[in-house]
């Protein structure tokens, strides 16, 4: 069985739902495609709790992602401390963050020509 090669709106629809799934909070979708020189098309950044959510976050995305499509993250990177996730999908990036360290990277900031989308949770928080 040929596994099939999701498109960048089915796997971002993929993400967030795995994002949700586990109540990752402050979910930004930032479209890149208009930025010359960028390493993918877009980024999805969300935070969590603790090192503990940031992880049950992974792994909600791993599984929802591989479960519809097959298709596993081409690299993972920042699991052991979990303050910063890195899942590269080749055309979308996710960044987990916990609070403090999102803020303090502010992925957002340096991106700021990007278009930003807000993901409203359908879970009430």
């Amino acid at each position: 069985m040929q596994k099939k090669k999701a498109s960048a709106d089915e796997l971002i629809a993929l993400i967030l739902a795995g994002i949700e799934e586990v109540k990752g909070q402050n979910i930004t979708l930032l479209d890149l495609r208009e930025i010359e020189n960028t390493v993918c098309d877009y980024f999805i950044i969300c935070d969590g709790t603790s090192n503990t959510h940031v992880n049950a976050i992974v792994g909600s995305i791993q599984k929802t992602v591989s479960k519809a499509t097959k298709d596993k993250p081409w690299h993972v990177e920042g699991q052991e401390n979990a303050e910063w996730v890195l899942m590269d999908y080749v055309n979308v990036v996710v960044h987990l963050f916990q609070k403090q360290i999102r803020e303090y990277y502010d992925i957002e900031g340096l991106w700021g020509d990007a278009k930003f989308t807000t993901v409203e949770s359908s879970i009430n928080q």
